[in-house]
């Protein structure tokens, strides 16, 4: 067959692929938003597309994305309407007073979104649309356009108070749209309260996935709750995070993996501890957490 022939032979196969790429898109729950903008660009897959190498240069991924870099990210990145569908609130929990901010319903939700800061953070940096690439826009508005609500609570505490505070949000939550997903995502030294919820059995069992954001490797993560209910987690973390080395959670996605739990690891290379926060596609997180069974 000549070049010639071959090519014409591959353009319809080329299509269809594209057309099926296109349909599988559409099916996923959280639809497409500004996904031309956001998604990575993955220079290696491998375990069957569990592991991902992101190509992350600072050059391209901060300097030309901000308008001032690391502060306010281009225009184009974010869509201010969301706000419409925001309210700072303080939560009366079991576990004491929770200032929190939320965009989305209060209730009925077709799923929510829990993120958690690390330290010295509250919820200011959840809900802000410029900073971080406006990555943090991008998710609200992935939760909004889908019917979902997304959360920022601020954290006091890193220990078992700490836990305890994001279990009864999580109740709360769960009770509020009784049935529908919740997931849980920490950066950074909130990686510690996903670490501690993963030991809480009734926490677990009302959580449809986890994601942890250049967070702390657990170790003990095989003896928890999470590990027995085979709780779909996806790691990011930056390569050369100095913070929390990208190695350590490595490891742990290698042993969950070979133990058969549905886990997913996405390394930013030459990325740093805050990489994640920037860079993570939140919509194939979201769609991935929501249709793994």
């Amino acid at each position: 067959m000549s070049t010639v022939h071959f090519a014409k032979a591959a353009v319809p196969g080329l299509l269809a692929l594209f057309l099926s790429a296109q349909a599988l898109a559409q099916q996923a729950p959280v639809q497409p938003f500004k996904d031309e903008l956001f998604t990575p660009d993955i220079v290696e897959r491998r375990d069957g597309g569990a592991f991902e190498r992101v190509d992350y240069r600072e050059l391209r991924d901060i300097n030309q994305r901000d308008e001032e870099p690391e502060r306010r990210v281009r225009r184009r990145y974010v869509d201010l309407g969301v706000r419409k569908a925001e309210s700072l609130e303080t939560w009366t929990l079991p576990t004491g007073p929770m200032d929190l901010g939320r965009a989305g319903p209060g209730k009925g939700s077709a799923f929510s979104v829990i993120f958690i800061h690390g330290r010295n953070g509250d919820r200011r940096l959840g809900m802000n649309d410029y900073r971080f690439g406006g990555n943090f826009n991008r998710l609200k508005n992935l939760a909004v356009r889908n019917g979902g609500t997304f959360y920022a609570p601020s954290v006091k505490t890193f220990d078992a108070k700490g836990v305890a505070s994001i279990a009864a949000l999580v109740a709360e939550i769960e009770a509020r749209s009784p049935g529908r997903p919740v997931i849980l995502t920490c950066a950074s030294m909130g990686s510690f309260l996903c670490w501690g919820i993963s030991r809480d059995a009734a926490t677990v069992a009302r959580l449809k996935g986890m994601a942890i954001l250049g967070g702390a490797a657990d170790r003990d993560y095989p003896k928890s709750a999470a590990f027995k209910a085979k709780l779909p987690v996806w790691f990011t973390h930056g390569g050369n995070d100095t913070t929390y080395r990208a190695e350590e959670q490595m490891a742990l996605y290698t042993a969950l993996r070979s133990a058969g739990q549905p886990v997913r690891y996405t390394l930013f290379e030459t990325g740093s501890h805050g990489t994640p926060v920037r860079m993570t596609d939140w919509r194939a997180v979201l769609n991935w957490i929501l249709t793994t069974k």
